[in-house]
């Protein structure tokens, strides 16, 4: 039998019905973010809803305590920030890659930055490289017992993010120098609200191409820094974005939204020393495919008319496309 709601769960579920039946979609789509962050499903029934517990249980292997979900992972953003920026890197599932992405970050970032690392369901074999990074250092590893999308396994390390700032680093990225002065430096300027390496601009929110160095509309998934202040107040990260491709823009669009009537905040791409692997081979997975358009309509549902957020929008063409 499914164990009942929490209070707190229901009143959230009551408020997203409200906004619903008032057509605020982006107030409705964020309390269902929160509610489905907090380990619930909201299922639609009309203008009734029916909420089902969707969290899967915490496991205990060999003595080390995997988490089912973001939201099992205990938080630390009700406490005040004790460092001035702190990464979150989702590991890599390769020993070498994620020793390699450890030894650089440790010889290049400013001392004592602190670290945590997130398993995304890793193999067997892995256990132990983790394992290892977690004597080293200011670094802290969070285990997850299951495979979880990219936002999924963000929501986990930024629980446990210390820094005012935090760098949030993919399983893609090898930095090759210090990529986390000039992220944590681009937000000194309080007009900036989300840097990262990999720029992009549009004209009509369905076609993105690479931009940067310098003021961009949004920022790739991979590797980008925000104010953890911002994270509390406008997270979390929408889990059901299964891939990175649109995840990016439509964070980058959360934290610079400050509503139609008043000017965004900036995005900033910054030039730093990094790799990356190429993105997921969607045209080659018909599974993958399935997925970037899933996203695709996620960010469109959210932010398809707010071209309001774009430098240069285009005044033609405002019917939805495929992703390029």
């Amino acid at each position: 039998m499914s164990p009942d709601p929490p209070g707190s769960i229901q009143d959230l579920a009551r408020r997203r019905a409200d906004a619903r039946g008032r057509r605020e979609w982006t107030v409705a789509d964020r309390l269902r973010a929160e509610i489905e962050a907090a380990g619930w499903k909201v299922i639609d029934r009309g203008l009734d809803f029916h909420l089902e517990a969707a969290q899967p249980p915490d496991v205990v292997e060999s003595g080390r305590l995997r988490y089912g979900s973001s939201i099992a992972v205990p938080s630390l953003l009700a406490e005040p920030a004790t460092e001035p920026v702190s990464v979150v890197l989702i590991a890599p599932d390769r020993r070498e890659a994620l020793e390699e992405v450890l030894a650089s970050l440790r010889q290049e970032s400013p001392a004592e930055t602190p670290l945590v690392i997130v398993g995304n369901a890793p193999e067997v074999d892995m256990d132990e490289a983790l394992a290892n990074a977690e004597v080293a250092g200011a670094t802290e590893v969070l285990w997850l017992g299951r495979r979880s999308s990219p936002a999924a396994a963000a929501n986990a390390g930024l629980r446990r993010a210390s820094g005012s700032v935090v760098v949030l680093l993919d399983e893609r990225v090898r930095p090759t120098g210090d990529i986390v002065t000039p992220l944590s430096d681009a937000l000194l300027d309080p007009s900036v609200a989300v840097a990262g390496g990999f720029g992009l601009d549009s004209v009509d929110i369905r076609r993105w191409r690479p931009a940067g160095p310098g003021a961009v509309d949004a920022l790739a998934w991979g590797a980008i820094a925000f104010r953890r202040d911002d994270f509390l107040a406008r997270g979390p990260l929408e889990e059901r974005f299964q891939l990175g491709r649109s995840l990016g823009p439509w964070w980058s669009f959360v934290l610079r939204d400050e509503g139609q009537d008043a000017p965004p905040r900036g995005a900033l791409a910054v030039p730093f020393p990094v790799d990356i692997r190429p993105p997921e081979a969607a045209d080659d997975d018909p599974s993958l495919a399935r997925a970037v358009k899933r996203d695709f309509y996620r960010l469109i549902d959210r932010f398809g008319h707010r071209y309001d957020l774009l430098s240069s929008p285009a005044p033609r063409d405002r019917a939805t496309s495929e992703p390029g």
